[in-house]
């Protein structure tokens, strides 16, 4: 395969970028991220806003990744390495032997994005939510069941975290996201573009089940402990979902894949 570079030693300064993985997790890459398995790397082949910049590949995985290697811009550079040298490289065993290094796109004008989508939109909005297994979560549910879009607060952590992605199966790549500034007004950005506020909450005022949307619609999920302001669910309609007795919490990514389904019915 004319593509491929085959890499020997673990310094070599082509694979820079992949080198201590999780240790470059918690420090940033720059406006680059990793993306880990062969789902993950495949939806960042299609990406249609990120960017693929290059491959690196366990040499027991090549014979059977010519679709994906084929899918990737000719630009890309194409690495491969035997197990022991590519667990070297990035730290730690990585048995999926597939990982992309990409280029996030720049985020989107809130304005904008949310106008172009769709009269009979739904979006999900997540505010405070800094657990990446949540987030992935989340952003798993927004794309299986369709939401138009994903909107962050300031305060969430980074979808584009390798493990968010990981958690993901890719949609954090996929799914049209925009982050808030700080001290940007929800609400009514929401109200400015038609959509009903719907904040969850185990106190909300309106049962779930009983809920029928008219048109645009925005999901609003906090973290779980805190939850939402008060002040963002005096402006919103509070929604619950009833839980048998005793019990009135749910993990953040179950509630949106719960109230997805019931408003995308």
């Amino acid at each position: 395969m004319s593509r491929l570079v085959r890499i020997e030693d673990p310094d070599d300064p082509r694979i820079a970028p992949f080198r201590a993985v999780r240790e470059r997790d918690l420090v940033g890459r720059e406006g680059r991220f990793i993306a880990e398995g062969e789902v993950v790397v495949r939806h960042l082949a299609r990406a249609p806003r990120h960017r693929p910049l290059a491959l690196l590949l366990a040499e027991q995985r090549v014979a059977a990744q010519g679709e994906l290697i084929a899918a990737m811009p000719e630009a890309v550079p194409v690495y491969a390495a035997a197990q022991p040298v590519m667990d070297a490289i990035v730290g730690f065993p990585i048995h999926r032997g597939i990982l992309a290094l990409g280029e996030r796109a720049p985020d989107p004008e809130p304005d904008a994005l949310l106008a172009e989508l769709p009269a009979d939109a739904v979006v999900v909005c997540v505010c405070g939510v800094g657990n990446h297994d949540n987030m992935g979560g989340i952003f798993r549910n927004a794309a299986a069941f369709g939401a138009a879009a994903v909107v962050l607060d300031s305060a969430c952590c980074d979808p584009l975290y390798r493990k968010a992605v990981r958690v993901s199966v890719g949609a954090a790549l996929i799914v049209p996201t925009l982050r808030l500034a700080p001290g940007d007004d929800l609400i009514g950005l929401l109200q400015r573009h038609g959509f009903e506020p719907l904040a969850l909450s185990p106190s909300g005022e309106t049962t779930l089940s009983d809920f029928r949307r008219q048109a645009r619609a925005a999901i609003i999920l906090g973290a779980e402990g805190p939850g939402l302001a008060p002040e963002l669910m005096a402006r919103a309609r509070t929604v619950r979902i009833p839980m048998a007795a005793g019990f009135d919490s749910l993990n953040v990514a179950v509630t949106s894949g719960i109230v997805l389904h019931q408003l995308m019915r």
